[in-house]
């Protein structure tokens, strides 16, 4: 893949995962996530919960398998 293909393919996984937070976002908006996610906001990567690392790895391996497509 070339590094172009490459750019718009990462930038598109981006904007699935944006549109995916943005959806679940409003559909779930109460004052108990909101407070949730003010505090994952302010949280590192390293100290967040398993089940937050996780959901963070999904997105993540969909842009590893990228690079796993033909040059």
């Amino acid at each position: 893949m070339k590094n172009d293909n490459l750019l718009e393919a990462i930038a598109k996984i981006e904007h699935e995962q944006w549109s995916h937070w943005v959806k679940y976002m409003l559909d779930n908006l109460t004052p108990e996530n909101i407070e949730r996610w003010k505090r994952q906001i302010q949280t590192e990567y390293e100290n967040l919960t398993e089940k937050e690392k996780e959901s963070d790895r999904e997105w993540a391996r969909k842009v590893i398998g990228l690079f796993g497509k033909e040059r």
